[in-house]
């Protein structure tokens, strides 16, 4: 058996045949699944699959919203190939960033432009399945790409039952939980050049404080001091919060690319994930 214990061969069946059976094929490359979505206060809830024997559950928990609506969501789901080439593609390298056959799921949020939707600052996503199982140090996380982009990590926690793959967002695409093989620096060398890349795209009025403040936590990550890396982000982030909507956009809309200036949300969303990453390191290492 492989490191990744396989689903009960009952359930995947089921899914499988259940999937054939709504697109009359079981040959396709992508197979369309029943979404089922609600919506309380500034949370929206998808169950993927058949009734009683879902695949998954999507939580969407907005800082803030306009419009929410299960209607104005667009959220749809796929099963789909861990061949395919297209989607295979998309990541960066898929020998170590590999597709799970316990859990080809691929999701997508794509709210219509004519629906209103908009969000401030950042969304919470969780990805919930008992198709895999929970283990500290695990190697599952949640990736997120635009419609035909590369996906990227945006884990911020892997918590148990059976597993609940967590990340925060500033705007929508598609998401999928892969296995994430890469050394941890890889991984963390990676999402400071992204954060970077938003700090550089700033107002001149504060762009040089979140500047120092990366600069200081990559220097303090780079020399093993993840406590001051950690203490440094946790100032960018503070510092987004308190600049959102002011000297920071903070709006993304629906109808945006996944790429729209949501400056605020950006930098929340990808201080998160480097906080993640650097903390496992601290906690596994490589």
């Amino acid at each position: 058996m492989s490191r990744f214990s396989q689903v009960s061969t009952r359930l995947m069946t089921a899914w499988l045949l259940a999937a054939s059976l709504l697109i009359g094929t079981s040959s396709a490359a992508a197979q369309s699944l029943p979404v089922q979505v609600s919506v309380s206060g500034k949370t929206a809830t998808a169950s993927i699959g058949l009734p009683g024997q879902p695949m998954a559950d999507m939580t969407l928990t907005f800082s803030d919203a306009r419009n929410l609506k299960a209607s104005n969501l667009g959220i749809s789901a796929q099963l789909v190939s861990v061949t395919d080439p297209d989607l295979l593609s998309r990541l960066s390298d898929p020998q170590l960033v590999q597709l799970l056959s316990t859990l080809p799921l691929l999701i997508t949020v794509e709210p219509p432009a004519a629906s209103g939707l908009s969000l401030d600052r950042t969304v919470r996503v969780e990805v919930h399945t008992h198709a895999l199982p929970y283990s500290a140090g695990s190697p599952f996380r949640l990736f997120k790409a635009p419609q035909g982009g590369m996906f990227r990590d945006i884990t911020d926690e892997i918590a148990p039952g059976s597993v609940r793959a967590r990340g925060t967002t500033s705007g929508f695409s598609q998401f999928l939980v892969l296995a994430d093989l890469r050394e941890t620096g890889t991984v963390i060398t990676e999402k400071f050049d992204w954060l970077r890349a938003r700090v550089n795209g700033l107002p001149s009025s504060v762009k040089a404080g979140y500047a120092a403040n990366l600069d200081a936590a990559e220097a303090a990550c780079a020399a093993g001091n993840h406590a001051d890396a950690l203490v440094a982000l946790d100032t960018i982030r503070a510092n987004a919060s308190a600049h959102a909507g002011n000297e920071l956009s903070q709006t993304w809309n629906a109808g945006d690319a996944e790429t729209a200036v949501n400056q605020a949300g950006g930098l929340m969303a990808g201080v998160a994930t480097l906080r993640y990453s650097i903390e496992f390191l601290r906690d596994y290492g490589q």
